[in-house]
């Protein structure tokens, strides 16, 4: 037990260089403990050259994309961000397999008096099994939400930007 605070007390020095704040990466450390049913494990930020960064719809600066490894073996990939909403900014993380199938999807933080529904698991469920072939279409493949029309908008167009420069990387071999 001593041994995986200290693991994560490494990894968490290691993860505050590129930024992510301690709120955010405490979060992030417990969904990818859940999703990937695991304890310990590697979390590094995944570098891509900025020459193809610029071109991609989804920013991929060092605090973004993170490669997930446990005893060695990669177990997937996180990417958090932001996304507007109707006044502020909401933060997510999407998980993926390493096939880079959606695994999960999680509203981390919402600012909104209204529209917070879309951080219900059951709406996000809707992004699980999402590969970089696929395109969202809000209203036919994603739920609407009362209340929460820009956030709903903003979440699938996040996931679709994502998914989009997924296919990108893997087409450049670069994931």
């Amino acid at each position: 037990m001593v041994l995986k605070h200290i693991y994560l007390l490494i990894v968490s020095v290691c993860l505050l260089t590129f930024g992510l704040p301690e709120k955010i990466q405490k979060k992030v450390f417990k969904e990818i403990e859940n999703t990937y049913d695991v304890e310990e494990f590697e979390f590094q930020s995944f570098p891509i050259d900025q020459t193809v960064t610029k071109s991609l719809p989804s920013n991929f600066k060092e605090d973004h994309f993170f490669e997930i490894k446990s005893a060695g073996k990669k177990i997937g990939y996180a990417y958090v961000a932001k996304a507007p909403s109707k006044t502020a900014q909401f933060d997510y993380l999407i998980l993926l397999d390493p096939n880079l199938v959606v695994k999960k999807a999680k509203v981390l933080i919402y600012r909104e008096e209204y529209g917070g529904e879309i951080g219900s698991k059951r709406w996000l469920k809707q992004f699980i099994g999402k590969t970089p072939k696929d395109e969202l279409i809000y209203q036919k493949d994603i739920v609407a939400i009362a209340g929460a029309t820009i956030s709903v908008r903003s979440m699938t167009s996040a996931v679709n930007d994502l998914l989009a420069s997924l296919e990108v990387l893997k087409s450049k071999n670069i994931l």
